[in-house]
């Protein structure tokens, strides 16, 4: 008897399932994510492999939290200090780890490298490429440097050859590169559809979980940056990295947007080089690399990413705009921040600003959203509409509000100190944070309560 092929749809953006196409998803509220699949129903045979046993086939019962044993979190180290600081310390064993990011931008270059790492330290590592040939990857190793024996390398993209493959040589570390063309026998749909994309994670997560292996798998992302296929595979995974960054140029700012082993606020900064990517450890002074002396509608103010504070120069461009009406433009940080920033400059200061383009930008290609922006944005602002420079040894941090008032943010102390590390003689900040950092020796401290009050300095 012929086997039933069924029809279903499924949406891109979170993984609904409906028998029917429809224009919006019920589960994500997306519109035109549907797309059709063809589905075999699973035979009774495989559905009985499904129960509550473990892998030598004995029964696994239940167990209390007094019954689970507990050692200590063991990491492995990447010798990438940067990708260390995102994963929390290191790799944790059994982790499953979502590498994203835009085409050219560095996801293969990295795994890579710290395949290379990690075999070195004698660990078994097993790349696994369903893009490139053994002879292409071959290329790319050599200009990165020299790799031991440990790591070992294999084209494939059945899922059921790279289990066996994983059985037989046991790797502490899995990459697969890339996830979107993997594909698993039991589904009949093609590689990078959306039940493929969520069945071949699942035996990946199997895999790591039952073997406590390590396993490294890259996403390719669409054209809104998020990673292709069904939003449940950022669920499924432990911990979700995204490189941002233009190919273009030579910086690279690797994000944790979920991480179950570490905090998700922490950033990696690279550069891309001949010989792979490379570390910042300063992103401060990388940033400022290059910065215009005594130009108009520049000043430094410091972010803070997790536990580390970066300095930021921001630009602005005020003129007198050709058309009825203006035009507003923010890269690197919030445009509908800006524009209500500079609604706050217009009333509370005064400024017409009615007839003027302002385009605001975050030099070195950071993409930042804090608060503490605010005050540096605004005093960059009035600085270009007066065409008055800032002084190069000025920077300065703060939340405005709608009222015009400058609110205090924290961290604030350690803002001051990188400012003082890379040679700045004047920190304006608010107010109420000026009291607690008089302290701080060898810059001057001056506090704001206002925008009014800091457009007086500039």
């Amino acid at each position: 008897m012929a086997t039933k092929i069924k029809t279903v749809f499924y949406c891109q953006s979170c993984g609904y399932e409906s028998s029917k196409w429809m224009g919006q998803c019920p589960g994500c509220k997306e519109w035109n994510t549907f797309v059709e699949e063809t589905v075999k129903p699973v035979s009774k045979s495989s559905r009985a492999g499904i129960s509550n046993t473990s892998a030598n086939g004995e029964y696994t019962k239940p167990q209390s939290l007094s019954e689970i044993v507990m050692n200590d979190e063991e990491r492995a180290d990447t010798h990438i200090g940067e990708l260390n600081r995102v994963l929390g310390g290191g790799l944790v064993r059994g982790s499953l780890i979502l590498v994203g990011g835009d085409p050219g931008i560095g996801k293969s270059t990295i795994l890579l490298q710290v395949a290379g790492n990690l075999s070195a330290d004698q660990k078994e590592v097993l790349y696994i490429s369903g893009e490139e040939s053994l002879r292409q990857i071959k290329l790319r190793a050599n200009r990165i440097g020299n790799f031991s024996d440990s790591l070992k390398f294999m084209c494939e993209t059945n899922l059921a050859n790279i289990e066996e493959a994983i059985q037989r040589t046991k790797p502490e570390v899995i990459v697969i590169d890339s996830i979107q063309t993997m594909y698993n026998e039991a589904v009949s749909s093609a590689p990078g559809s959306v039940s493929q994309v969520r069945e071949s994670t699942s035996v990946l997560l199997r895999i790591a979980k039952s073997m406590n292996i390590t396993v490294f798998i890259v996403g390719h992302v669409t054209k809104e940056g998020q990673v292709a296929g069904p939003r449940v595979l950022e669920h499924m995974v432990d911990t979700v990295l995204y490189f941002e960054g233009d190919r273009h140029a030579s910086y690279r700012i690797l994000r944790a947007v979920k991480n179950r082993f570490g905090s998700t606020n922490e950033i990696g900064v690279f550069e891309m080089q001949e010989k792979g990517l490379v570390e910042v450890t300063n992103p401060s002074e990388f940033m400022l690399d290059g910065r215009p002396e005594n130009a108009s509608g520049s000043i430094v103010t410091c972010s803070v990413e997790g536990t580390r504070p970066i300095l930021i120069e921001i630009q602005a461009l005020v003129c007198r705009t050709n058309f009825g009406f203006p035009r507003r433009q923010a890269n690197g940080t919030d445009y509908n921040r800006v524009n209500l920033l500079m609604a706050v400059l217009e009333k509370r200061l005064g400024l017409q600003m009615a007839d003027y383009d302002a385009y605001v930008n975050l030099a070195g290609g950071m993409k930042v959203a804090e608060p503490s922006l605010d005050l540096g944005i605004c005093l960059a602002i009035i600085s270009s509409f007066k065409n008055k420079p800032i002084s190069d040894d000025v920077i300065a941090f703060g939340e405005v509000g709608l009222s015009g008032e400058v609110r205090s943010v924290n961290m604030a102390e350690a803002r001051v100190m990188e400012a003082k590390k890379l040679g700045f003689k004047t920190c304006i900040v608010p107010k109420a944070l000026a009291g607690k950092l008089k302290s701080i020796k060898g810059i001057e401290i001056i506090g704001v309560s206002s925008v009014a009050d800091a457009m007086q300095l500039v």
